[in-house]
């Protein structure tokens, strides 16, 4: 049967940790990645896809602080729309040709996507997500001297030179802005690239007009929120490990198969998962599953079609329905 399916791509779908980052190293993890989904296609199931845009945006800061007595650093949320260009472009060029070599003319559209939260969001009050370069102390003072609207954290330990890094909010996405246009194109049986690195955060101000914001939000949960407006069946997040676990890093260390609802609400309040990591990728999974959906999977990308059909990966499921 037909599913609408909302894939989540980890980082490693478009950069790998050891890689410098080159537009041929992107493109090569980016034809890897798409020729996973083209064979979800072939099953006849609907694609949206959204993606990671960490080593990208990073890269992009670094570029802009070098390049500041030249040009004008722009703000984050631009910063956000440019990545989400720049992948979204590559992901929509290698679907194409790959959908025309496989006799699959369907229409591939990428779209710059919105993403609304609150500005009184608790983690504005203490922001801790991690953007950017990482700087000495003296070079730490100096950045806060000169922009005092950034919070630098110092996040490694103090033996490390390069410790600070500028620190942005990670709010909770509420909901996507373009979700009309999204659902229509998805109806319309368009494989649609959107909300990529969790969309652009932007708030309404006091006259009801959208503006951007300086947050990063979660792609995961930002992922969720766009399957519940596209009506997905299925919600896959793909990352570099093939499922979630218990006890990690112990020797009681165990991956989680199915499980439904309940069970991961427990496993969740047990603390297993952390939550810089598979933290909110289950959360995401657990409100796709509270919202209605069917299915949703954590896997490795290498792992995508095999845990579509049940045979790996983490599986969450709706608790049965009492007779």
């Amino acid at each position: 049967m037909r599913k609408i399916i909302v894939v989540a791509l980890g980082g490693n779908a478009i950069k790998q940790a050891d890689e410098a980052g080159t537009a041929e190293e992107q493109r090569r993890n980016v034809a890897i990645t798409c020729r996973q989904l083209v064979s979800m296609l072939r099953y006849g199931h609907r694609l949206v896809i959204t993606h990671g845009n960490g080593p990208q945006a990073g890269n992009l800061l670094i570029q802009q602080e070098a390049g500041a007595a030249e040009v004008p650093p722009q703000p984050l949320d631009i910063v956000g729309a440019m990545t989400q260009g720049q992948i979204g472009y590559m992901f929509q060029q290698t679907m194409q040709n790959m959908l025309w070599q496989e006799k699959m003319p369907l229409p591939v559209v990428s779209i710059v996507n919105q993403v609304l939260v609150s500005e009184d969001d608790p983690d504005y009050k203490d922001p801790s997500k991690p953007v950017g370069p990482f700087y000495t102390e003296e070079e730490a003072a100096r950045i806060k001297k000169e922009r005092p609207d950034y919070v630098i954290k110092e996040v490694k330990p103090k033996s490390v030179a390069r410790r600070f890094r500028r620190v942005v909010a990670s709010p909770d996405p509420i909901r996507n802005i373009e979700y009309v246009a999204i659902r229509r194109m998805v109806e319309g049986g368009m494989v649609v690239i959107a909300s990529g690195g969790g969309g652009i955060p932007v708030v309404y101000d006091a006259e009801d007009n959208l503006r951007g914001t300086a947050a990063v939000i979660d792609k995961d949960k930002a992922g969720e929120r766009l399957a519940e407006v596209v009506g997905a069946d299925i919600f896959l997040i793909l990352t570099d490990v093939d499922a979630a676990r218990v006890h990690f890093g112990t020797p009681q260390e165990k991956a989680v198969r199915t499980v439904t609802l309940s069970e991961m609400r427990k496993l969740h309040a047990e603390g297993h998962f952390k939550a810089g990591s598979m933290g909110p990728k289950v959360l995401a999974c657990m409100r796709f599953i509270e919202w209605g959906g069917q299915c949703a999977i954590i896997t490795s990308l290498d792992k995508a079609v095999s845990a579509l059909i049940g045979t790996a990966g983490t599986r969450v499921v709706p608790d049965p329905v009492a007779e």
